[in-house]
């Protein structure tokens, strides 16, 4: 199992999507935000996802070097779309223009569509929290086949849904970051399970008959199975809200079978920002907020050596730690992302180079 320094990640994963014909700063964007999310414990959206990203691109379905373009501007009101760009370019430009447009209007409405993955969501909350904003994302997943079966449900009819809150606190080491699948586990979890030839808790999936497996391959391979929604019948309803919400809002759509799925992964994604400074004095709103943190905090832990952590406390922890220890993948991720590198011009020895393997 390699392990490998979280800067020189970064180096492979920028060099791969520069071989697709990038441009230098969307591909080194491409590349913090995948090894960004490695750092803060979602390998489920980190450099592993180069490998599908590649055949997205061979497939015409990933389209470099895209910016958003405008659809709407319309007061506190913005659209765009995405052109199948590399999500994490598409997305922090539309963020940082509704972030920039909330400035002035107190609240936006923005909405992303026809965008390529857009990966960690929790990364868009964290830029809204940098300019002191609050932030609530929906994101839904068209152009792919359903991987998450409704509560009660044996078939799939849904992608995994992301929700993200996103607040300031009175320590700005200290952020809330609510960034959440809306099923049990995300689906890049499972892919990172299946490469490593692991199986998965109880309760996560269900095989293509819909009973119970610890088989994280059912959904990788036909027949397909599915994950199962986060807290049953709540988490189901918040998956269909998400949908509806991002799907619906964006113009992007949803994943009704009356849209074409050509095997690609489109975000849409509708997003509200919010300067709470409109509301209140920001003084008494984080004082009021670290207090409920504080009080949130002190309750006994069940096990004491694991506190209370509030959200997005393990992911600071997880990048003390993988930013001291470097950043471990299993040999079959780091395999097809060499392959990946591979079919775009990098040579398999120079990403171990440059890996320092």
């Amino acid at each position: 199992m390699p392990v490998i320094a979280a800067e020189a990640l970064t180096e492979v994963a920028s060099r791969i999507v520069r071989c697709t014909g990038s441009e230098e700063a969307e591909a080194r964007t491409v590349a913090e935000h995948l090894v960004g999310a490695n750092l803060a414990g979602h390998d489920s959206h980190g450099v592993g996802m180069l490998s599908p990203y590649m055949r997205n691109f061979h497939n015409g379905l990933l389209v470099p070097n895209t910016a958003p373009s405008a659809i709407r501007d319309d007061g506190p009101f913005l659209q765009f779309e995405g052109g199948k760009g590399y999500g994490q370019r598409v997305a922090a430009d539309a963020m940082a223009l509704a972030i920039e447009r909330c400035r002035a209007t107190g609240i936006t409405v923005m909405t992303l569509r026809n965008s390529h993955h857009i990966g960690r969501v929790g990364t868009y909350g964290e830029m809204a929290i940098a300019a002191g904003l609050i932030s609530l994302h929906f994101v839904n997943v068209t152009d792919h086949d359903a991987f998450v079966a409704p509560h009660g449900g044996r078939q799939a009819r849904f992608g995994t849904n992301p929700v993200t809150i996103a607040m300031p606190t009175g320590d700005p080491d200290a952020p809330l970051l609510l960034d959440m699948a809306t099923s049990k586990v995300a689906m890049g979890k499972l892919r990172v399970a299946n490469n490593a030839g692991k199986t998965v808790a109880d309760g996560l999936v269900i095989d293509a008959d819909g009973e119970p497996t610890n088989d994280p391959g059912v959904v990788f391979r036909e027949p397909f199975g599915a994950l199962l929604p986060v807290g049953e019948h709540k988490g189901f309803g918040l998956s269909l809200m998400a949908e509806l919400m991002s799907g619906v809002l964006s113009g992007g759509g949803t994943l009704q079978p009356g849209h074409a799925r050509l095997g690609g992964i489109i975000n849409t994604m509708t997003c509200f920002v919010l300067d709470p400074a409109r509301l209140g004095d920001t003084a008494w709103i984080a004082a009021e907020i670290d207090a409920m943190v504080a009080y949130t905090k002190s309750s006994t832990p069940v096990d004491p050596a694991a506190p209370v952590l509030t959200p997005g406390e393990p992911e600071r922890l997880h990048r003390a730690e993988r930013r001291r220890d470097g950043i471990a993948l299993d040999d079959r991720t780091w395999t097809l992302i060499r392959e990946a590198g591979e079919s775009v011009g990098l040579d398999p020895a120079e990403a171990n180079r440059i890996a320092g393997l």
